[in-house]
């Protein structure tokens, strides 16, 4: 019998057929679970790795054994009239064993890899010695609505403990995170990297106020505990009490209370209570909390004028409200007085200096040096203000100091590591950088949290979108929509958008740019989120229709429009062969020399650069090549200093890269620079074909075959989006969420 007949007849073929569907739905169903449960994109390779290696182990059980109603036996030789005692030997047994102990062994192996794996996505960094992490103090008052009082004084407490520099203390984010959680200490600590946990609750009854506060290690052993009643006035000094009280439980010689900072006080507690609602209101971010916070921090400023708090706390709610372009100057010098009055009446108090650079930061003049300094100070009078680090960061990278500005976020994750902005920051640089894993792991730890934060959901949604996995892109955006349907925007619905149209699902993407423009009653930004569309998918004569209503719409008002509203009608305008109207706007918003927006800072740098290609294809349309060569060397030069100074390596990067080479007419560069964006996960295939200006790059044959690659990927990614959109309908889930708002 020949030897391929002889493995249909031990039935080698079917169970490499058995084993080869039963591992594919294994693994399909771990493609869906894996990310849901928080476990890394490397747990999954780990899982296909066992499942190859343990393949060849079940073709040789196949050849030489047969399951039978009376258990494992030996297969039989190929002539039936051949005597044959097919029970098993000693010899199988040990085959068997050894067969076994194979698999096993790499079963194990893999499951120890990836538990290594899910260690790294949620272990804390070591925990550090003389570390706390101060829970939120639970809220005893028979009234639940006044949790921010209870609040307050948990940040106050914490806000002196920072001001002891031999302790470390993490900030608020990472420790309220665990509001309500059924985590234990040990566990708690464990993702905190805290070697003590302080939590207690807050009664106030009348006049009174009673405060217990209970300090554990990290295995739940109580090291201290302790109450205060006081006359609801002396708030103030209970929380010194407590903050002394800790320093010397955990180190008796750190610092002698005496020592301790005199704080913010004020004899007026209905001020004290309207600060702590506006602070309250800042710290929850939800739609509308800008409005919320100001009006309560007035009302505290209106009651006692003295009390530094309310106005720093003003200066930030003001710092990150959105106005018009009429209203953005005013407001601004409002916020600067806010945080210069509270400097006045406490030099000391961190929260002014970080008002204070938050809006040197946001001036549209050069004020990058006096708003490092301010943000330093406020670090260095309390290390705990985990804005501060991120607004430090911004203004350090703003002046080209890269690896400084790393470190500052490092610094920031050190201090606070679950803060969700912190950390989607700095696994956007990670990702932006090539190191997608760490950046991945980075997000996927605040998916663990008791209550995932939004920037979890849409960090890994834009990571995922950069690195060219749309189909994931997607999961993670409808995870974000689905947690936060009555706060989520038009950018929502318009990020959708654009995914679906980039894998050519057109009705999903009309019906996105339906759902954000009904979203916006600004013609100018319902331009932005319709021509987006119109501009990847090609549709000139839509455009130009577009560009006629918005016209229309504006009168003379349109010479007005900046930012990105004004880069999209510039945009749109060069597309349709509209060059001097597209010129004429670029020009007008762009500082071309310079290479930036002059509508200061807020617009994408690499948006920006994407745009001044349009402006450089314009100048060629209309016979200026001496411009056009000049802007587009300077593109280069820029570019070339993103990929040697900050060491970025993703796709949007080298998609411009390629697009400049494109245009100046070296095509095996651009090539070349393709290559890499394909190598970091570039799939924007249907933007470049509809652009014209990558019309003459797209005809160099080696671009030309590279591109028909990626349509084959964004067709296997499309497939997958389609089933997932088959077997969940997120839209009704989604109106339905957001309805019940």
């Amino acid at each position: 019998m020949s030897f391929w007949r002889e493995l249909r007849r031990r039935r080698v073929y079917r169970m490499a057929g058995f084993y080869v569907v039963g591992a594919w739905l294994v693994i399909q169903v771990a493609d869906v679970f894996f990310p849901a449960w928080g476990l890394p994109e490397t747990a999954l390779r780990f899982l296909i790795v066992a499942a190859m290696l343990c393949f060849p182990i079940a073709l040789v059980f196949s050849w030489t054994f047969d399951i039978t109603a009376s258990g494992i036996v030996r297969t039989e030789p190929a002539d039936p009239a051949e005597t044959f005692d097919n029970s098993l030997k000693r010899t199988d047994y040990i085959v068997l064993a050894a067969l076994l102990a194979m698999g096993a062994a790499i079963v194990f192996g893999s499951l120890q890899k990836i538990v290594e794996e899910v260690d790294d996505a949620v272990a804390a960094a070591e925990k550090i010695d003389k570390s706390v992490a101060v829970l939120p103090f639970v809220n005893l008052d028979t009234n639940p609505d006044t949790g921010y009082f209870s609040d307050g004084v948990t940040e106050e407490i914490l806000h002196r403990l920072s001001s002891i520099r031999a302790l470390h203390i993490l900030s608020r984010t990472s420790s309220f995170a665990f509001r309500d959680s059924n985590e234990g200490p040990a566990r708690i600590s464990e993702i905190l990297g805290v070697r003590y946990l302080l939590h207690g609750s807050v009664r106030r009854d009348d006049n009174f106020v009673r405060v217990t506060a209970r300090l554990i290690d990290d295995t739940g052993y109580q090291v201290w505990s302790e109450t205060f009643d006081r006359k609801l006035e002396g708030i103030f000094a209970i929380q010194s009490e407590i903050a002394s009280t800790v320093a010397s439980r955990i180190e008796r010689e750190i610092i002698p209370p005496a020592e301790l900072p005199a704080g913010r006080t004020t004899t007026n507690m209905e001020a004290y209570d309207a600060y702590l609602v506006g602070r309250a209101f800042v710290n929850a971010r939800t739609p509308g909390f800008q409005d919320q916070a100001i009006s309560a921090f007035a009302e505290a400023i209106r009651l006692d004028e003295n009390f530094a708090p309310p106005y720093a706390g003003l200066a930030i709610a003001l710092g990150l409200k959105h106005y018009s372009d009429d209203e953005r100057e005013a407001n601004h010098q409002s916020a600067i007085r806010a945080a210069e009055t509270a400097l006045e009446l406490d030099p000391e108090l961190a929260e002014g200096h970080a008002a204070l650079g938050l809006m040197l930061l946001d001036d549209t003049g050069n004020n990058l040096e006096r708003a490092e300094a301010s943000l330093r100070r406020a670090l260095d009078l309390d290390p705990s203000l985990t804005n501060a680090y991120n607004w430090l960061a911004n203004a350090v990278q703003r002046q080209g100091r890269y690896e400084e500005a790393n470190a500052v976020s490092d610094r920031g994750l050190l201090v606070n590591p679950l803060d969700p902005i912190l950390s989607s920051n700095k696994a956007h640089q990670l990702a932006r950088r090539g190191e997608h894993e760490r950046a991945e792991r980075l997000l996927l730890r605040l998916t663990n949290l008791p209550e995932t934060p939004g920037p979890a959901y849409t960090g890994l949604a834009v990571q995922y979108a950069e690195a060219g996995q749309l189909d994931k892109a997607l999961h993670w955006a409808k995870r974000y929509g689905l947690a936060s349907a009555m706060s989520t925007s038009g950018r929502f619905s318009a990020f959708l958008a654009a995914i679906y149209e980039n894998l050519a699902l057109t009705e999903d993407a009309d019906y996105w740019v339906t759902d954000a423009v009904a979203q916006t009653r600004q013609p100018a930004q319902r331009f932005v989120y319709e021509a987006g569309q119109l501009q990847i998918r090609g549709d000139l004569a839509g455009m130009s229709a577009k560009i006629e209503a918005l016209r229309t719409a504006l009168g003379a008002d349109i010479d007005g429009l900046q930012g990105i509203q004004a880069a999209q009608y510039a945009s749109a305008n060069i597309f349709v062969a509209n060059y001097d109207v597209g010129i004429a706007v670029f020009e007008r918003v762009f500082d071309v020399e310079s290479l930036s927006s002059t509508v200061g800072p807020g617009f994408d740098e690499l948006d920006g650069l994407e745009r001044l290609h349009l402006l450089a294809y314009g100048y060629q349309q209309v016979g200026r090549d001496d411009a056009a060569t000049e802007l587009l060397t300077r593109i280069h030069d820029q570019l070339n200093a993103y990929v040697v100074e900050q060491h970025m390596d993703f796709g949007p990067l080298h998609h411009l890269r390629a697009q400049n080479y494109g245009l100046r007419g070296d095509f095996d560069a651009a090539a070349d620079a393709l290559e890499a964006a394909i190598r970091v996960g570039w799939l924007q295939n249907i933007r470049v074909m509809n652009d014209p200006s990558w019309a003459e790059t797209i005809t160099h044959p080696r671009i030309a075959r590279m591109l028909d690659d990626v349509k084959v990927e964004l067709e296997r990614q499309r497939a997958v989006v389609q089933q997932a959109d088959a077997e969940h309908d997120f839209r009704a889930e989604f109106e339905a969420l957001r309805s019940a708002f």
